[in-house]
């Protein structure tokens, strides 16, 4: 399928897609001031603030900013990429989904998915009918009984049990008309030393189907029923397969995805066992690493539901050094990153099953900042009684510090350091500023070797007033293109916000080529913050008549005129004041009169 073919099938679906219709088979929506409102279903509100505009095709809401067009907001609801959005309502409007000619090498892989998820669905089910079905899932059941685990959260994780036999399951697929190979490559089974035969790979344990964020199981896990057993490890996973990458997939967050949107926030922990006892305990924004590393993988994945995360590894020695690499990764993903140290060295599993759901809930609220982890971190494991390691100490404390901007939090940190580390508090705000001198100059380096750079200096970049104008412009420039050429005569596209600086490139790319822009292509080539942004813009004002709406327009960019004139105004002042201490009186005289023409036109504006 080419890019035509593929633009005119989604335009189709679009076009039959009433998104008042759509949004109504999840939401209870109720007409108000020209548009219908609902409780938001991505974040957790007592009043509605989420809003579709059924004729202009877009819903946006006002409290969490999510916000797009019928795809978007069924990607969202559905947990599923755009496209498989698009492909959804198509399915359900009955419009044929076109395809392209597959080459025989992409024939041959996406047959080996299917296989392969074909194979761990029916394993699934294997599993689970011996836990809850035969005699030989009594273990199993006594084992989960004791830990907590109530039926509700067997049925709703699919847990099931392997007999402790050879290759019950293996015989099971092989019925099914399933090879060894296949077996095999699936993870589900093992080659005996000669090669001859293939067993079982997970026998005798309880087990953990790990689904990917659609809820296909991809791979188990396996825990072994008596942690006294010495002939194997207390959790055995399947291995890594085509369709199974453990440091790209995040245990529960199939189940998990809808509670951390809502509450905007997430809680890590190691094992799928702590998930699933927490998930038993009724706390339900939980996920979970499967034995690997937090890695960047994760921090993307994570962060697309939530901003607040919240770690709670096991206590130990191995728990808080995985603690420690994991902070700096999501972190730098952008989220506020707090940790939870369980008391008594306790894992989450046994503690909320000691103290319940409310005691850990507790924990949660009373979490560490990052940051104050951090230094209690290091001051416990780094020696820090030496000049030499007092030094190293603080160093590795203020990398983390570094780029606080707010003066009482700064002071704060800084009165706990030097109490800490017995050091002069002048001294370690010095070493502060040292630090993040050498990171801007660090950053300077870099983009110097990036030679794109602003027209104007020092412009506001989030400035309420300017974002407000910017909608009015972009808003009025969606409808008519020639009100976009025309702000941008009176003003740079840098005095714009970032986001609306992305969606005027857009608006100009599509005048460039020659096409009006659409909901559609919007989704596409913008960033899903300014698509969302886009969406606010469209949704977020009935104006009363043209003349209201021209009056906002001309206001709007008059606003915008004036606070690009001021940026100037004080750039070339300051450029004054280096001629003139240069000596260059000429050219400073030249400047002072380019402020003079600004600063009159300012006045009149």
């Amino acid at each position: 399928m080419n890019n035509t073919e593929m633009d005119d099938f989604v335009n189709r679906v679009r076009e039959r897609s009433d998104i008042y219709a759509v949004v109504s088979r999840y939401l209870q929506l109720n007409f108000r001031g020209g548009r219908y409102w609902a409780c938001c279903p991505f974040h957790e509100e007592k009043t509605p603030s989420f809003s579709v505009a059924p004729d202009k095709g877009l819903f946006y809401c006002f409290g969490c900013h999510a916000g797009g067009n019928v795809f978007k907001f069924i990607s969202m609801i559905e947990n599923i990429s755009y496209f498989d959005a698009v492909k959804l309502q198509a399915e359900r409007l009955g419009i044929e989904i076109p395809s392209r000619q597959k080459s025989p090498k992409e024939i041959r892989e996406e047959q080996e998915r299917k296989s392969l998820l074909k194979l761990t669905a029916l394993a699934k089910e294997f599993y689970h009918n011996c836990l809850t079905k035969t005699a030989q899932g009594e273990a199993g059941r006594k084992y989960l009984a004791a830990r907590g685990i109530t039926q509700g959260v067997v049925d709703k994780f699919t847990l099931g049990f392997a007999p402790d036999t050879w290759d019950s399951l293996t015989k099971a697929l092989k019925e099914r008309g399933f090879s060894e190979r296949q077996i095999v490559s699936a993870g589900l089974a093992v080659e005996n030393k000669k090669g001859s035969s293939v067993y079982d790979r997970l026998r005798g344990r309880v087990i953990i189907p790990i689904a990917d964020v659609f809820g296909r199981v991809v791979a188990f896990g396996g825990r072994i029923l008596n942690s006294e057993d010495e002939n194997g490890a207390k959790y055995l996973n399947t291995p890594e397969t085509e369709i199974f990458h453990k440091g790209r997939l995040l245990f529960g967050l199939d189940k998990a995805n809808r509670a951390i949107s809502a509450k905007n926030s997430a809680v890590v922990v190691e094992g799928y066992m702590d998930a699933i006892s927490l998930a038993s305990a009724g706390i339900e924004n939980v996920v979970a690493t499967l034995g690997t590393a937090f890695t960047a993988e994760h921090a993307k994945l994570l962060t697309q539901y939530a901003k607040r995360v919240v770690f709670c590894y096991d206590s130990d020695e191995a728990g808080q050094r995985a603690t420690i690499r994991a902070l700096p990764i999501i972190h730098g993903a952008g989220a506020e990153v707090f940790v939870i140290v369980v008391p008594d060295g306790k894992d989450p599993d046994e503690f909320v099953r000691r103290h319940g759901k409310d005691a850990f809930l507790k924990l949660v609220e009373n979490a560490t900042p990052l940051l104050d982890y951090k230094i209690q971190y290091v001051l416990a494991h780094r020696e820090h009684i030496t000049v030499s390691g007092k030094i190293a100490a603080v160093n590795e404390i203020l990398q983390d510090l570094a780029g606080i901007e707010d003066t009482v939090a700064r002071g704060e940190y800084a009165v706990k350091i030097s109490s800490a580390l017995l050091l002069d508090e002048d001294l370690v705000k010095r070493q502060w500023s040292k630090i993040e001198h050498n990171a801007a100059q660090a950053r300077k380096k870099s983009s110097s070797k990036n030679p794109a750079r602003t027209s104007v200096q020092n412009l506001p970049s989030e400035n309420q007033l300017i974002r407000q104008s910017g909608s009015t412009i972009i808003r009025e420039a969606w409808y008519e293109s020639e009100a976009l050429a025309f702000a941008l005569e009176r003003v740079p596209k840098e005095i714009f916000t970032k986001l609306h600086q992305e969606i005027i490139s857009y608006l100009e790319k599509c005048q460039a080529e020659e096409r009006r822009p659409d909901d559609v292509s919007a989704a596409r080539e913008l960033s899903a913050e300014a698509a969302a942004e886009l969406s606010r813009i469209l949704a977020g004002v009935v104006f009363q008549s043209q003349e209201n709406e021209r009056k906002a327009f001309d206001d709007s960019l008059k606003f915008l005129r004036h606070a690009y004139l001021k940026a100037l105004h004080g750039r070339l002042i300051k450029e004054a004041e280096e001629y003139f201490k240069s000596g260059d009186e000429a050219a400073s005289q030249e400047k002072m009169l380019e402020t003079l023409r600004i600063k009159k036109e300012m006045d009149e504006l």
